[in-house]
């Protein structure tokens, strides 16, 4: 039986990552798998950098503008329904291209998660109570206490992943980081883990960018049509939080945009530290990226792929 091949994609935000996939895609005859939590949610597109048209209509994508705003879909889901998709994928294909910026959830396809108890009504109010107390300071300051590991990669301005942290901790009394330094998942596929790598100033430069494209291309817009569901976990997300906070009045529409590439830069270096702990990952810039295809199909070529 000819070997099966998912290649992981990974990098931080505005990176390249999605030309780069359909790069690689196209090259392998492969579809794409998304890993960007964001790009789920199918009335957001502009502020979670989705593919566009053009790009999608290049190479058939999956996992993108798959759910509702309203949707509840947790990282389990994700690795229960990529899973199932990659079993019948691979019965006709023999590439498959992963990508996204969600290393959580790239984590759970490639590796497994660990099984975590279900948190007690009791407990989950305890931390409700936190953060109407004491806001996402006090969710901060009680995490990084409790599980100083994890503090350094989570989303810190993400109050359920925060919440999430301290229900688990509270539940079992171990740090929400010893759950994922568990015995890997065996997978019936080989896993190839790619990363673009750029240089700080030029990545912050093409962040900052990005983010006066976006605004170009109509974020406000799009941010004022979810504006009357912005409670809503799913929208708790750099891009329309602080857009939220202007239409709110706390700010100027300046200060709202200049804040989104500063959370910007700040995720990804969250997402270049989480990269770093996995030495399974190839660096590489997207310069090489044509070198990378070619070493790619001497090493799957040996593998019969």
């Amino acid at each position: 039986m000819e070997n099966k091949h998912l290649i992981v994609l990974a990098g931080p935000t505005a990176s390249g990552k999605t030309a780069t996939a359909i790069k690689l895609a196209k090259a392998f005859d492969a579809e794409i798998i998304s890993a960007d939590s964001r790009q789920f949610y199918k009335e957001l597109s502009i502020g979670t950098a989705a593919p566009t048209p053009e790009e999608l209509a290049l190479v058939k994508h999956h996992f993108i503008h798959n759910l509702s705003i309203e949707d509840k879909y947790d990282v389990a889901d994700y690795e229960r329904d990529v899973l199932n998709y990659i079993k019948e994928y691979f019965k006709t294909k023999n590439v498959a291209i992963m990508t996204g910026g969600s290393g959580l959830f790239i984590d759970a396809v490639c590796n497994g998660l660990d099984s975590i108890p279900d948190i007690s009504e009791e407990i989950r109010n305890k931390v409700t109570r936190m953060l109407e107390e004491g806001g996402l300071d006090a969710l901060q300051k009680e995490v990084e206490k409790v599980d100083p590991e994890y503090y350094q990669i989570v989303d810190k301005q993400n109050p359920r992943r925060l919440q999430r942290a301290l229900e688990v901790y509270y539940q079992t009394n171990r740090p929400y980081s010893t759950f994922r330094q568990r015995n890997f998942a065996k997978r019936d596929f080989d896993i190839i883990k790619l990363a673009i790598l750029w240089d700080r100033d030029k990545l912050i430069e093409r962040i900052n960018k990005r983010v006066d494209l976006m605004m170009e291309q109509g974020l406000l817009d799009e941010v004022k049509s979810v504006y009357s569901k912005r409670h809503l976990n799913s929208l708790n997300t750099v891009g329309y939080k602080e857009l939220f906070d202007y239409l709110d009045g706390k700010c100027s529409l300046e200060q709202a945009v200049e804040q989104i590439k500063i959370n910007t830069r700040q995720y990804a270096k969250r997402q270049m530290t989480w990269l770093r702990k996995n030495n399974d990952y190839q660096w590489f810039t997207i310069d090489e990226s044509d070198e990378i295809i070619d070493t790619l199909f001497e090493k799957l070529n040996s593998t019969r792929w």
